[in-house]
């Protein structure tokens, strides 16, 4: 029994700092430094977004679950660009009654990065981001 809770552990440990947030009807799993394209919201490109609906908040050392959100939690999303999804296309056939019917669609989508994840008053980045924003300073 011990071994399973030490393995469960290790694996938070490896993952790092993440959250899960509600945003435009769905849940996802953030991760800093890392980019996701969520359903299309109303932000200019290069805003700063920010998402209070946090449902769980990880640090790699403690879980915290809200019930239904966590006071005080927030994520912070760099819009990237607004773009389109892949086509997906409806094809619908009544066999015998030359009834044919072909619609395609495109999700709208916003392209985003979280910048960081934090509860309270401290936020969670990872190392690399200061790094990289040294970089891009110069």
């Amino acid at each position: 029994m011990a071994d399973k809770k030490s393995s469960s552990q290790e694996k938070s440990s490896e993952l790092g700092t993440y959250a899960i947030v509600e945003a435009s009807g769905q849940q996802f799993w953030l991760q800093p430094d890392r980019y996701y394209d969520l359903d299309r919201f109303q932000a200019n490109v290069e805003e700063v977004v920010t998402l209070d609906k946090v449902l769980l908040f990880n640090d790699g050392k403690k879980t915290t679950i809200g019930k239904p959100y966590i006071s005080n939690a927030k994520v912070e999303l760099k819009v990237l660009e607004h773009r389109r999804g892949p086509k997906i296309i409806v094809y619908k056939m009544r066999p015998k009654k030359k009834t044919r019917r072909k619609n395609g669609h495109r999700q709208e989508l916003t392209r985003v990065i979280v910048q960081s994840i934090s509860i309270g008053s401290k936020p969670k980045k990872a190392a690399t981001t200061k790094a990289s924003d040294s970089k891009v300073d110069e």
